[in-house]
């Protein structure tokens, strides 16, 4: 899969702001990213992490045949791979012009500049020595491969030790660890890598390039250099012209940079050495913050609260006020409530209107029976009007039946028509 290319806008606004001695991750011109280097369970075994580019080392050892040329010492290989796991623009199973570019440069700063003793890596001339491997693994590519390579190979050399051998006669007993103390390298020097990028054919220069500022670049001079500022190698990418002065400039600034990281990178070690020997925990669960893969721990940062009781106050007095109106519960019917204006609840209020008319009787004594203060009987009346009314009365009261009738029927008939009216007023409710 092929890297994304940048747009136009995206270089414009990367060169204009180098031209303005600016840079994307707000670094100055001649600044680093940091570092931070975490060591594993096993000696050899670290991650460097140079801002947001991760390489991982791995450093093993085995008994090999040596060299004809070279019976007398040991040989020490350098194996870079560029996993899809660190960017979508690496292939996996193919080494690219980039991936061979970068091996050859490692070995040339590590293995060219003799900064391992490899004679010391010799058990029986010409018949058996150790071989060294040293694996890098690129975990997340942000730029500057070959800077966090190069630490990552002289730390693991640094941190690695192999096993004990003994000879007796043409046999060759190797001791585990439990047996013998395992034994350090022989490291003379340390060389590290650092890059310079130049924009603008050469007007500009930056230490430390990130990804997007390596899509821009015309040119790149990398120098390899210990703390005793003894040039290790050099190389020059791009096809620019350089002038002497540029090139001293930068051995200049090369020079207090190896100081700075190697002073870095021996400090992590002697760390990691009492850590081991205090019996203290070690490894990369260790180097996890707050031991836990899924938590992330914030910076604690001050809160101002100078003032706040003004400004809150200021808040209240320019807000609204709340209205005075207090809804109330509107009760249609029984078992039933609404807060508030909208729509009326008209679940079941029909069937309860007319379970309440049904069981409710109109019920209306009668005037001649209370005025003789004898007992009468109830007057049942129905919704019909057409329907004859019929009046029970005792055979004394027979007489004055003539001059009663009247009066009962006049107050029969309002009676009638105050149900009437109730009974419309109850439907209009319903229906509201």
């Amino acid at each position: 899969m092929r890297e994304t290319p940048l747009s136009n806008c995206e270089r414009q606004l990367i060169l204009q702001a180098i031209a303005d001695r600016q840079r994307l991750d707000g670094r100055q011109t001649y600044d680093y990213r940091n570092i931070k280097i975490t060591f594993g369970t096993e000696y050899g075994c670290c991650i460097v992490e140079l801002g947001k580019t991760r390489v991982l080392a791995q450093v093993s050892c085995e008994l090999a045949t040596p060299k004809p040329s070279r019976p007398t010492e040991g040989t020490i290989f350098f194996n870079l791979e560029l996993s899809p796991m660190a960017s979508p623009a690496f292939e996996p199973g193919r080494q690219s012009e980039l991936l061979v570019k970068l091996n050859r440069l490692l070995e040339r700063c590590l293995r060219n500049s003799k900064c391992i003793d490899t004679e010391s890596l010799c058990v029986v001339a010409g018949a058996k020595v150790w071989q060294i491997r040293v694996d890098l693994h690129l975990l997340n590519h942000e730029g500057n491969i070959i800077d966090a390579a190069s630490i990552a190979a002289i730390v693991a050399l640094s941190h690695f030790k192999r096993p004990d051998v003994s000879i007796q006669g043409e046999e060759v007993t190797v001791y585990t660890a439990e047996e013998r103390d395992l034994i350090p390298l022989s490291i003379h020097h340390m060389p590290i890598a650092v890059s310079f990028a130049f924009f603008q054919q050469g007007t500009y220069l930056l230490v430390d390039p990130i990804e997007h500022e390596e899509r821009v670049m015309d040119g790149l001079l990398v120098i390899a250099m210990n703390k005793h500022r003894e040039l290790c190698t050099i190389q020059s990418s791009g096809g620019i012209m350089l002038l002497k002065e540029q090139i001293l400039r930068c051995t200049k600034i090369a020079g207090v940079k190896v100081a700075e990281i190697t002073e870095l990178m021996q400090k992590a070690l002697e760390n990691d050495k009492n850590v081991r020997k205090e019996g203290g925990k070690f490894g990369f669960a260790e180097s996890v913050p707050n031991k836990r893969i899924t938590s992330f721990k914030l910076d604690e940062v001050a809160v101002p609260t100078e003032g706040i009781e003004e400004q809150a106050e200021e808040i209240v007095s320019k807000a609204e006020t709340s209205p005075a109106v207090i809804p109330k519960p509107i009760v249609r019917a029984p078992g039933t409530g609404q807060i508030g204006e909208g729509i009326q609840n008209e679940w079941m209020i029909n069937d309860l209107e007319d379970d309440e008319d049904e069981d409710e009787e109109d019920i209306v004594p009668e005037l001649g029976a209370q005025s003789l203060g004898n007992e009468a009987e109830i007057i049942h009346l129905s919704e019909s009007e057409e329907e004859e009314m019929v009046i029970l009365e005792p055979e004394g009261c027979q007489k004055k039946e003539k001059k009663t009738s009247k009066g009962t029927q006049q107050k029969t008939s309002k009676i009638i028509s105050q149900n009437k009216n109730k009974k419309i007023q109850r439907k209009k409710r319903s229906q509201l």
